[in-house]
């Protein structure tokens, strides 16, 4: 059963019209005029010169709990888009993290929303720098965050660990540009796959440098590559367990990582930094440029410095040829006057030569004759000397002291062995002799010897 109408309350009832500008006029308070919002950006489109956009915002759990639509119009888009991409290096896309200025808006036949008026561009990338200066500084603390950038680089790296995805685009241009270098020039490279975006990003890059680590003697350096991306992108990079096993790498690494404008925590940490994967194919080329460039300036000092020594040669050769004949010359004449010389001083050296050696041999015959009547002296004095012991021991002064000689048929006998009874013996004294017969032989010796 249909319920009547109450005619008293219908006739306070206003119009839906009525009813929103009644909201418009509460909005219209200050407090909601020009306000700074934080909130996420969702469903961001450009239609008619309009940027339409919800802000939301979500608890930890992800769960929405308040939503807005949002309006920048036509003659502010294009400033607040340029004044973000300056800054962040992206342009307004929803999942962004914002702060903009903000005024209500209430329209009777639209509803509420927000006119967006400004942006805060450092805000979204706030958190990341604050992340990524919190990690520097604990591998300042550490002590670690230069121990790349200090390895000795080779003069030429040419044996390149590459860590990148393999179907990237980045990969390509950099395999590209450093195989089919104008130069000609060898590179050897081998690809360590890896994520290059999400969460897995790092752990992904950190297997594929311990990999790398278990063979570091087949390389030269290692080169990490992503081609470009928005900022938000790169966030994964700026890990610190990735920034710490960069930093404490035992080869030398080489970062080239989206644009000129992006910088990750690994930029800061790592050998060389490079804007893009494409310049790091050039720096190596460059490297191996600078090497070729050094040995053709060797080359050339070489050749020069063999045609200096050379022409030098040549000179001093020409120069000892012309001067030869007249050093000889010179030689001959001063040899010739020399011999001249010796010629006219022959005769009276010889003179002199002849003199003194005259007077040597008149020295030499008078200590001659000298030595001569010294040795006959000696010699007599000898002579003396034997004569008086052959006079001393002549048998005649021996006899003259008691002796006597005898003789048996002319024969002097010691000895009563050669005698026997009945032999006549003659014995010789001082003065004159006498015979004897032996009749008996004694053979006992004196005092019983």
């Amino acid at each position: 059963m249909v319920q009547p109408i109450n005619t008293s309350e219908a006739s306070k009832a206003i119009s839906l019209r009525e009813f929103n500008n009644r909201i418009k006029q509460l909005l219209n308070n200050r407090m909601v005029q020009n306000c700074w919002i934080v909130a996420d950006l969702s469903d961001v489109a450009i239609r008619g010169g309009h940027c339409y956009l919800e802000l939301v915002e979500k608890n930890a759990a992800g769960a929405t709990v308040a939503k807005v639509r949002g309006i920048i119009w036509a003659g502010r888009v294009q400033y607040l888009r340029s004044k973000f991409l300056a800054v962040t290096g992206q342009d307004l896309k929803s999942g962004l993290k914002v702060m903009v200025e903000a005024s209500v808006n209430y329209h009777e036949q639209y509803g509420l929303s927000v006119i967006i008026t400004d942006i805060d561009p450092s805000y979204t990338i706030g958190d990341m720098e604050r992340l990524r200066r919190e990690i520097l500084a604990r591998l300042q603390k550490e002590g670690v965050i230069d121990m790349n950038r200090q390895l000795p680089i080779p003069p030429v790296p040419q044996r390149i660990a590459v860590v990148s995805a393999a179907g990237a685009a980045g990969y390509g241009d950099f395999m590209n540009q450093l195989h089919n270098n104008s130069y000609k020039l060898q590179f050897y490279t081998c690809l360590f796959p890896a994520t290059m975006q999400g969460a897995n990003t790092s752990p992904s890059i950190i297997a594929a440098l311990d990999k790398i680590a278990g063979n570091m003697d087949m390389f030269d350096c290692v080169v990490i590559i992503r081609g470009g991306g928005s900022t938000s992108d790169l966030n994964s990079f700026d890990d610190y367990n990735l920034a710490a096993n960069v930093a404490q790498f035992p080869l030398p690494v080489i970062v080239g990582i989206g644009h000129e404008r992006d910088m990750t925590v690994l930029d800061y940490v790592a050998a060389i930094r490079v804007k893009t994967p494409t310049a790091a194919a050039e720096w190596l080329i460059t490297r191996g440029v600078e090497a070729l460039s050094y040995l053709d300036q060797l080359t050339t000092r070489i050749t020069d410095g063999v045609r200096q020594y050379l022409n030098a040669a040549a000179l001093q050769l020409n120069y000892y040829t012309g001067n030869i004949p007249i050093v000889v010359n010179a030689r001959l004449e001063n040899s010739r006057m020399k011999l001249a010389h010796l010629v006219e001083m022959l005769p009276t050296a010889t003179g002199i030569r002849v003199s003194a050696a005259r007077e040597r041999l008149k020295a030499y015959v008078e200590a001659l004759k000298q030595a001569e009547a010294q040795a006959v002296s000696r010699e007599k004095l000898k002579l003396k000397a034997i004569a008086d012991k052959i006079e001393i021991l002549s048998p005649q002064n021996t006899l003259r002291r008691g002796y006597s000689i005898t003789t048996v048929n002319g024969r002097a006998i010691s000895d009563t062995s050669a005698l026997k009874p009945g032999d006549r013996v003659t014995t010789q004294l001082a003065r004159g002799s006498f015979d004897s017969e032996i009749t008996e032989i004694n053979d006992k010796k004196e005092n019983g010897k």
